[in-house]
C-alpha cells in the first residue's frame, strides 16, 4: 500500500468513525496486509488515550509498534522472530519522537492532546476543538512513516 492510502485509512478511521488512534492505526495496517483479526482491533481499543485514558505513550505510537509485531514477531514457539522487527521499532519510535511530535516535547498522550480523559468536559472540548485535528494529523504522518519503514525493512 502506498503512503497516502495508509495515512488517508488511519485519518479517515479516527476522524470520521470515532476510532481511538491506535485502533485507527492497526485498522489502516489490516487494510494493508488484510492479516488482521477484528479481536486485534478490538484489543487496541484499550491503548486511547495513552493508555487507557491515563494520558500515557500515544496509542498511535503504540499501534504502530503493535503493527510491527504483527509483522515481525511471532506467535509460536517453532516460529521465528524477525530481527528486523527491533530496528523497525527503535526507527518508529526516534523518528516519531523527533519528528511527529518534536513540537509537543513529548509521546505523551496528555502532552500532546493537552486534555485530561477522565474530565468529561476537557474531552468533549477535545473533541470540539482543535487537538483533535492536530491528533488526526499526527496519526496520519505516523501511518505515513510506518509504510517508510516497512518498505525498507
Amino acid at each position: 500500500m502506498m503512503r497516502g492510502e495508509m495515512r488517508k485509512i488511519a485519518i479517515q478511521k479516527m476522524a470520521l468513525e470515532r476510532f481511538h488512534c491506535s485502533q485507527a492505526i492497526v485498522w489502516a495496517g489490516r487494510e494493508t496486509w488484510g492479516e488482521i483479526h477484528d479481536d486485534v482491533i478490538r484489543a487496541m481499543g484499550a491503548f486511547g488515550g495513552g493508555l487507557a485514558g491515563n494520558g500515557e505513550v500515544c496509542g498511535a505510537l503504540v499501534g504502530g509498534l503493535a503493527l510491527l509485531g504483527l509483522k515481525y514477531s511471532r506467535a509460536k514457539n517453532e516460529e521465528k522472530e524477525n530481527p528486523r522487527m527491533w530496528q523497525a521499532a527503535y526507527e518508529l519510535v526516534s523518528r516519531f519522537r523527533d519528528e511527529i511530535v518534536k513540537r509537543e516535547g513529548s509521546i505523551l498522550c496528555r502532552d500532546i492532546s493537552q486534555v485530561n480523559w477522565k474530565d468529561r468536559d476537557q474531552v468533549k472540548a477535545f473533541y470540539s476543538g482543535n487537538q483533535v485535528k492536530e491528533c488526526i494529523k499526527i496519526v496520519g504522518k505516523t501511518a505515513d512513516l510506518i509504510c517508510e519503514i516497512l518498505e525498507r525493512t
